[in-house]
């Protein structure tokens, strides 16, 4: 990784997306993707109770999990496509339908966790392979346009913004749950 990546400009993603690179802006995404490798697990290895929901209308701690092993494949996916030059529009994807199809409370939480883990090894492999003169590669996604780039820092605040999630909302890495 000699050539740094910066975050990406207003016109690289749609503004719904802004909150969630404005978690890592600052930063190389390669370098928060590869460290989240390690954080995420950290953050749950004390969780006794991933069936806790914050609120009666909000996910449990495993479906939180299986929701970024969704998303975290969904982004991939749309990179890969974009740095591979395929012009074809992708579909976007509704994650209040793909949670409960998920059926992860069904899950040990570990089971989720090494299955986030698998699906960021292949994050990382994909980010770690792409020529920095692609970053800028720009495709359709949901019927908006995005870039390569957009879709690393997106994955890596995706994560970062449910990483302070569990921690501020669940309680997670403190005495709770």
């Amino acid at each position: 990784m000699p050539d740094v990546l910066t975050a990406p400009a207003a016109d690289e993603f749609d503004q719904f997306y802004a909150g969630y690179i404005g978690h890592v802006s600052d930063r190389d995404a390669r370098a928060v993707i590869h460290e989240q490798l390690q954080a995420l697990p950290a953050l749950l290895i004390t969780v006794a109770d991933a069936g806790f929901r914050y609120a009666p209308d909000k996910w449990t701690i495993k479906e939180v999990i299986g929701h970024l092993c969704d998303t975290e494949r969904v982004l991939a996916y749309r990179m890969m496509r974009i740095v591979r030059d395929d012009p074809t529009p992708i579909p976007g994807f509704d994650e209040n339908q793909y949670v409960p199809a998920g059926n992860f409370n069904a899950r040990e939480l570990g089971d989720l966790v090494m299955e986030w883990e698998a699906c960021r090894h292949a994050t990382l492999a994909l980010v770690e392979s792409i020529e920095f003169a692609k970053w800028t590669s720009r495709g359709t996604a949901n019927g908006q346009t995005v870039s390569a780039r957009a879709l690393a820092y997106i994955v890596a605040g995706h994560t970062q913004h449910h990483l302070e999630i569990l921690r501020t909302r669940y309680g997670v890495g403190s005495d709770q749950p």
